[in-house]
């Protein structure tokens, strides 16, 4: 794997890729800054080799140009956690930008504007990415966030720098980390896969079933199992039309020798509201106008013995609807299991949106092994796609 450490940056100018598509407030603050501190160490290796560093990212899906999604807010922010000053650019492509990039001294920083300002940008334009690729010598790939999209910026450019093209030091860490718990795991190895729907991570458990010794489903996903076994789930979140998919897979496991493990009890609610009345119950016999939004304590117990045994853990969804406080004790109770094992030994990845947000809320980041920036990326390299963004760096 070629990463910055295999360039030396002296008087050069590395284009990187980065993923700033940072979540804003209504006054446009950034509300999480983790993918501006995910990218630092790669962008000071560079400095400090006595190169510098010009800066390409999205910025949410803009349609026309709108402000709103321009870069330019963040520029502040990341010179702050850089701790060097960022110059920005209100473009990405033409003379403007070409101009301030053969302008940039060594040791700065450049941020370019928006890249999804060029619907040439998502259409992987070749062209588009010639122009960007004039910018710099060395092209790097750091972000993770956007590998599995074949855009411009992430895919196509790596074309134009045959031998002078790697991956960032957070690229190569995202890579590395998938690649020990699909390949290169110490067992027993742990699935732990929640979230609502089963047809979202299919694909997922269909390739992961030959490589883990347990899987713990949960979260909304866990009722279409319940139901297709007969189960009575009230008014509980269920894809009836995959009710024998689900039933394939608890076969395809038993053939495999891996073990299911289901809820055996939710906390039910009369209603979808933080203040419903609640009530503990069996999974496989809520009433009528009663829901199950998150995992009961025995099943919470059950899933603490799973989680303490396991050498190698991948958790990808809560177990319940975590935002609201009344339903997040099951997920809580997770990451507790999950921060002892890893205390304990065991290598523990967090990745896909809703968990990723649940172990920052609850403040379980810094107890598990690593946490992935990126949830689409990481559910196709979990289904076992080859990601065009890491496929390029390659080529």
């Amino acid at each position: 794997m070629i990463t910055v450490d295999d360039f030396n940056f002296e008087n050069k100018k590395a284009l990187i890729r980065v993923d700033f598509n940072v979540p804003l407030d209504e006054e446009g603050n950034i509300t999480d800054t983790t993918r501006i501190e995910a990218a630092k160490p790669t962008i000071l290796k560079i400095l400090e080799d006595g190169g510098s560093a010009i800066l390409m990212s999205h910025l949410g899906r803009p349609k026309n140009e709108e402000e709103e999604f321009s870069l330019s807010q963040i520029c502040s922010t990341v010179s702050e956690i850089i701790g060097v000053e960022v110059n920005f650019v209100d473009n990405c492509v033409g003379d403007k930008v070409t101009q301030a990039a053969q302008d940039l001294e060594m040791g700065k920083i450049l941020l370019l504007e928006n890249l999804r300002y060029h619907s040439e940008e998502t259409a992987g334009d070749e062209e588009f990415a010639k122009q960007l690729s004039t910018l710099g010598d060395i092209y790097v790939n750091d972000a993770f966030g956007t590998a599995h999209r074949a855009h411009a910026s992430t895919t196509v450019v790596a074309q134009f720098f045959p031998d002078a093209k790697c991956y960032g030091y957070l690229l190569a860490k995202e890579i590395e980390s998938l690649d020990r718990v699909l390949n290169n795991s110490e067992k027993p190895v742990l699935a732990i896969l929640g979230g609502s729907k089963v047809s979202s991570k299919i694909t997922v458990i269909e390739n992961i079933l030959d490589k883990v010794d347990e899987m713990i489903i949960g979260g909304g996903m866990a009722f279409t199992f319940i139901k297709a076994q007969g189960g009575q789930i009230g008014n509980s979140i269920c894809e009836d039309d995959k009710m024998d998919l689900a039933l394939d897979i608890l076969k395809q496991a038993k053939e495999k020798g891996v073990q299911i493990h289901i809820p055996v009890d939710v906390i039910a609610a009369d209603d979808f509201a933080n203040d419903a009345n609640t009530k503990v119950s069996d999974i496989t016999a809520i009433e009528d106008g009663w829901q199950g939004l998150d995992a009961g304590p025995a099943s919470r117990e059950n899933f603490d013995a799973v989680v303490k045994r396991a050498k190698t853990i991948l958790w990808n969804g809560p177990l319940g609807v975590f935002e609201m406080e009344t339903f997040a004790g099951g997920t809580i109770a997770l990451g507790h299991s999950i921060a002892e094992s890893t205390q304990n030994g065991a290598f523990s990845l967090v990745g896909g949106g809703d968990s990723v947000a649940a172990v920052k809320q609850f403040g379980f980041d810094s107890k598990v092994s690593y946490v992935s920036t990126g949830g689409g990326a990481m559910l196709e390299m979990l289904e076992g796609k080859t990601l065009p963004g890491i496929a390029a760096i390659k080529a």
